[in-house]
């Protein structure tokens, strides 16, 4: 078992590098079902989640190249690909779900076990099989696996989907480009990585309208081409870094970042005491002094992304004054703070909210990674904490973050994976 070692007081600087959005990515690999032939999808991250879905369509029956040095993955995608999602895989990876709509449209029939992933609250599949009922299908729940089928063609449908959910949004997309007529999703997703799936789609040869508002419109199509597509890059992971220069007083040039994707987490940092610009390729953020305690309160985008929550609680650990974290989306995600008290933070919880008041100093400790964006939060308050702080389960940021560790150290942080048996 391996573990992150970290030794806090250190000063992030220099320039870091963002590659393609891991909730993009996986969903663009699903969406290449959809289409005979190779599709090839470039800045792709070297993520176990990658791994995960590569070795989830081979078992498709798909070829799947994965050139780490090229950040590329070639898709081929035969004539009739299999429709049986096995748990074993599936568990380890909620976006496997995501082969549901494809394999629907392309197969007339899709097995998926029911999935697995990060353990930060409950994800029902309601407004998935709502959905895809509504474009024609039969849906049943038997022995572990969520079976699809159609009689005929799927056909096109108004739906309204009750929370703008971003796996159901997907699906439904993914299913109704292949569906005959006219499908409209209201309620949808708005997610920068909806719109790098709705992009690859109609570069495919998909008719959709709306992409980037919560009105999708798809026109169905008899059949999608193979194609080439750039993933979009990670917002997470960029926010991640950003968050990361404020709480070192550092100062980080983050190449791809998108400043429009994260309007509002740039603006809470700004709040707090940092400043931020728009460069060349990308943005940099710097902070010369403790940070200012600052209140967040996640929504679907373009609201406060959830999967920063947990980097703006370890922020306001270590901030001047106490700020309110308000959790509205996953209501497990809270789990983190008890790991964060345990460092030494101040925070209180009630019901969905966080109350944290900063302390000047955290104190390193043994910790517990539970999810992807928790134990990346371990990670930043490891920086800013006195001492060695050890994060176990490091398998999780490795499933949302390429070359984390070696980012780190190239920024000026003491960190090293190491095994377990060595911290004995």
């Amino acid at each position: 078992m391996e573990a992150f070692r970290i030794v806090g007081g250190a000063r992030l600087s220099g320039d870091v590098r963002v590659t393609g959005a891991k909730n993009s990515v996986l969903k663009l690999m699903a969406a290449a079902l959809l289409a005979e032939g190779t599709t090839t999808l470039y800045e792709v991250p070297t993520i176990l989640d990658v791994e995960y879905m590569a070795e989830l369509l081979r078992r498709l029956g798909c070829e799947v190249v994965h050139d780490a040095e090229a950040r590329s993955v070639a898709i081929t995608v035969p004539a009739v690909p299999s429709h049986k999602a096995d748990y074993d895989l599936v568990r380890k990876l909620r976006a496997s779900i995501n082969v549901l709509g494809p394999l629907l449209a392309r197969c007339g029939e899709a097995d998926v076990a029911l999935p697995g992933g990060d353990n930060i609250g409950s994800r029902g599949l309601d407004m998935h099989v709502a959905g895809l009922e509504r474009l024609g299908a039969t849906v049943r729940s038997e022995h572990g696996y969520l079976i699809a089928t159609r009689d005929d063609q799927l056909h096109g449908a108004s739906v309204w989907l009750d929370f703008p959910s971003v796996g159901a949004t997907e699906n439904l997309l993914m299913a109704a480009v292949l569906a005959k007529g006219t499908t409209v999703i209201d309620n949808a997703a708005r997610e920068p990585e909806i719109c790098d799936i709705c992009h690859m789609l109609v570069a495919m040869g998909a008719q959709i309208d709306g992409i980037g508002t919560s009105t999708l419109t798809i026109e169905g199509v008899d059949s999608l081409s193979p194609v080439e597509h750039t993933t979009v890059p990670d917002r997470l992971v960029a926010g991640t870094w950003a968050v990361a220069a404020v709480m070192t007083r550092g100062d980080i040039t983050i190449q791809r970042a998108r400043a429009d994707h994260l309007e509002i987490a740039l603006d809470k940092l700004v709040s707090a005491g940092a400043t931020v610009d728009e460069v060349a390729d990308g943005v940099r953020v710097r902070c010369a002094d403790r940070p200012r305690a600052i209140d967040v309160v996640t929504l679907p985008y373009p609201g406060f992304p959830t999967d920063l929550q947990p980097q703006f609680i370890a922020l306001n650990s270590i901030a001047r004054g106490a700020a309110m974290v308000t959790e509205n989306l996953f209501e497990a995600r809270f789990r983190f703070v008890n790991e964060m008290v345990r460092l030494g933070a101040d925070v209180r919880t009630d019901g969905h909210h966080a109350f944290v008041r900063g302390k000047e100093k955290l104190s390193g400790a043994p910790v517990e990674a539970a999810d992807i964006r928790a134990g990346a939060g371990l990670v930043l308050a490891g920086l800013v904490a006195e001492g060695t702080t050890t994060v176990y389960e490091p398998h999780h940021v490795d499933r949302g973050y390429e070359g984390f560790i070696d980012d780190l150290v190239r920024l000026g942080a003491d960190v090293s994976r190491v095994q377990v048996n060595q911290l004995a």
